[in-house]
């Protein structure tokens, strides 16, 4: 069995189209879904607006969730790591709460996760 990964995403300062903007590209996104992680957002956004920017975008989120049911995440998918990138103290509590890895959305941590989540690739 391959090993999955889980990735979730804060939209608003973390996705780069977010508002305000993060540093988190649409790109690295779809690499992510390329190499078959699981891959949505978990935002303060209702799951409406969620569903809609995957729509727009042109992405298949495997899942869309308020910031505090990121918890429900685990027992939904079977993963091998469990990851959630955001900007804010509130991201870095429900990840640890959900028993996630926290992925800072700031320029040093992002090189460092990038590395991490994607090794061997040259990606933005």
């Amino acid at each position: 069995m391959t090993p999955v990964r889980l990735v979730s995403f804060d939209i608003d300062g973390t996705l780069e189209i977010g508002e305000p903007p993060g540093i988190v590209s649409v790109d690295l996104v779809r690499t992510a879904k390329r190499l078959g992680y699981l891959v949505g957002s978990c935002s303060d956004r209702s799951i409406r607006y969620q569903e809609e920017m995957w729509e727009r975008l042109g992405i298949l989120a495997d899942f869309t969730v308020l910031k505090h049911r990121l918890g429900d995440l685990r027992a939904r998918f079977a993963a091998t790591a469990y990851y959630h990138i955001g900007d804010t103290d509130t991201d870095r509590f429900y990840a640890a709460d959900a028993g996630f890895h926290f992925l800072s959305a700031d320029a040093p941590a992002h090189r460092a996760w990038r590395a991490e989540l994607f090794p061997a690739l040259d990606i933005g």
